[in-house]
């Protein structure tokens, strides 16, 4: 394959008879890298799926974050990763009283929302917008609250609309939000991804016309793009917002260019037809860091690969049959079979860069001959048959979940366990997950912010059970009074030591069993600049553009 200096590039075995099809692919198209129609004023993403909404209210999906929530959406506030801070957003200016209770915002003036084919704001951003925002998911009586029936996953999982005691806008630059009682993490949760600001009018029009669906659909924010179009499995198309409050972006489009299999996403990457491709495959990261038209970025990430259990169903709702196969599986073939190396073993749910990691190594080793004894103990001396689900996208955590659902297979065969891999299409996936139809599911998480509970309360609470964002199904008061005494103090050593207790809680229970904690790539196109990686989950590419080819002297210095 030649690259764009005219030298060869040698491929890996695995990608040559992709290359046939992508070339067959431009050969159709009868267009070349150099003449996409987007390449000088545009940004060509390779995303792994489709959206399942764009509002990410309604979602925990990584995959319909990075093309939805920094791109069309802001919030109240945000969180710089490298100052390790609350910085300002919408809001530029916050107040906490000090008893903890009470969080008064102040807002931006002469933010504009989007004006698209299909609704042109008469104002501004003001406080009835945030308001309208926030109370759609904290009041059932807000006339959005139960419209597109997905429910808001991450606000129920982290129990906030249960903390809030009252929203109000006093003023048009105001907003006032009053708790039940102190949490440390309540900032954290409005800076997250999920809590994005819609337009009000937009929902009243909407209303009136007899279509508030829409609003999810079609979307109306303050981002740095609008919304233009969406084909499944082929495209999202947003155009610049030409009156972003912020820096405009440099890039008057930008598209999403839907495709599954990572190893085309790479392909397309490598001849131009896309400029960004994330997560690329895990055994494919030392051989693009060679490739002179592509710089491969990487960061630690703070996220979670793990392997969850349906506890509301027989045998696993036993721990002992739990803890059997946490014992059954070699988490160390895993990392290298899966990872490549790029991934270090978690011996917990919270990330070892967290301050209230508390490793619980005994409780996940790998020791098959464990492992029967406890399925005797539990009454499964000949074991059982069982299903894995394997994530059907590549995400940072877990690059390529049917390998490793294949290599689980393996080891459990060894203890007497017949385990069926079963797949579908990501929506599809996410929706029958939800909906408690798995046995075991290979999944994971990656935090949008530093404080502990994110890997907490929306993974394995109560209320994450209620909302389908908690996979096991586990639901344990206990485990949940811990996390209600972590978040009611401010004091970190106080918190510490009831994340402790909770780790130590899991490492008994079992609701799942923690493989990998993932360096997180990013393989783009090195005529690109403004494409920092953050460690912390979303995708943000509105400060992106795109350097100009470098002439020879010769044609330099010509008149």
């Amino acid at each position: 394959m030649i690259n764009m200096h005219g030298t060869m590039t040698r491929l890996p075995r695995h990608l040559k008879q992709a290359v046939a099809v992508c070339c067959f692919g431009f050969a159709l198209s009868g267009c070349s890298p150099s003449e996409h129609p987007m390449a000088q004023d545009g940004l060509l993403y390779c995303a792994e799926g489709n959206p399942e909404s764009f509002n990410p209210q309604l979602v925990t999906s990584g995959t319909t974050l990075d093309m939805t929530a920094a791109q069309l959406y802001d919030r109240l506030i945000e969180y710089d990763a490298e100052a390790q801070d609350f910085v300002a957003g919408l809001a530029h200016d916050w107040h906490v009283s000090d008893d903890g209770l009470v969080y008064q915002f102040s807002l931006r003036d002469d933010v504009q929302f989007h004006t698209t084919p299909y609704f042109t704001p008469n104002r501004p951003l003001t406080s009835e917008d945030v308001l309208f925002s926030f109370s759609r998911w904290f009041d059932r009586e807000h006339p959005y609250h139960f419209v597109s029936g997905r429910g808001y996953p991450f606000f129920t999982s982290s129990g906030v609309p249960s903390l809030i005691e009252s929203i109000d806008a006093p003023t048009s630059d105001t907003l006032v939000i009053r708790l039940k009682q102190p949490d440390s993490s309540f900032l954290a949760n409005l800076a997250s991804d999920f809590a994005i600001v819609l337009s009000a009018e937009y929902g009243e029009h909407l209303l009136a016309e007899g279509t508030p669906e829409l609003i999810d659909q079609y979307p109306v924010g303050t981002g740095p793009f609008k919304f233009a179009g969406f084909r499944k499995d082929v495209y999202v198309r947003y155009y610049r917002n030409d009156e972003y409050w912020r820096s405009v972006p440099l890039m008057k489009q930008l598209v999403f260019r839907i495709t599954q299999s990572d190893h085309k996403r790479m392909l397309m990457l490598l001849t131009g037809d896309c400029d960004i491709s994330p997560y690329p495959p895990a055994r494919d990261v030392d051989w693009l860091k060679q490739q002179a038209a592509i710089d491969v970025q990487q960061t630690t990430s703070p996220n979670t690969a793990f392997w969850a259990f349906n506890t509301t169903r027989e045998p696993f709702d036993d721990p002992l049959v739990r803890q059997a196969l946490a014992h059954a599986i070699d988490r160390d073939s895993l990392l290298r079979a899966v990872y490549f190396g790029h991934a270090v073993r978690a011996d917990s749910i919270l990330p070892d860069s967290s301050w209230a990691h508390a490793p619980q190594p005994d409780a996940y080793t790998y020791d098959p001959e464990r492992a029967r004894r406890l399925l005797a103990e539990a009454g499964y001396p000949n074991g059982f048959s069982m299903s894995i689900w394997a994530l059907p996208v590549q995400r940072a955590y877990n690059p390529n979940a049917r390998l490793m659902a294949e290599r689980i297979q393996s080891d459990l065969a060894r203890v007497g366990i017949q385990a069926q891999i079963v797949t579908y299409e990501w929506s599809t996936f996410r929706r029958r997950l939800a909906e408690g139809e798995h046995d075991s599911v290979l999944i994971g998480w990656s935090a949008d912010h530093a404080d502990p509970d994110n890997f907490f309360r929306p993974l394995l609470s109560c209320a994450a059970k209620e909302s389908g964002a908690n996979r096991a199904l586990w639901c344990d008061p206990m485990f949940d009074e811990l996390l209600n005494a972590a978040i009611r103090s401010t004091n970190q050593s106080v918190r510490s030591h009831f994340y402790r207790q909770a780790q130590e809680y899991l490492a008994v229970e079992i609701p799942l069993v923690p493989i990998a904690h993932s360096i997180r790539f990013q393989a783009v196109r090195n005529d690109l600049q403004g494409t920092a990686l953050s460690p912390f989950g979303g995708v943000q590419l509105r400060g992106i553009y795109r350097t100009l080819p470098q002439l020879p002297e010769s044609e330099e210095s010509q008149p």
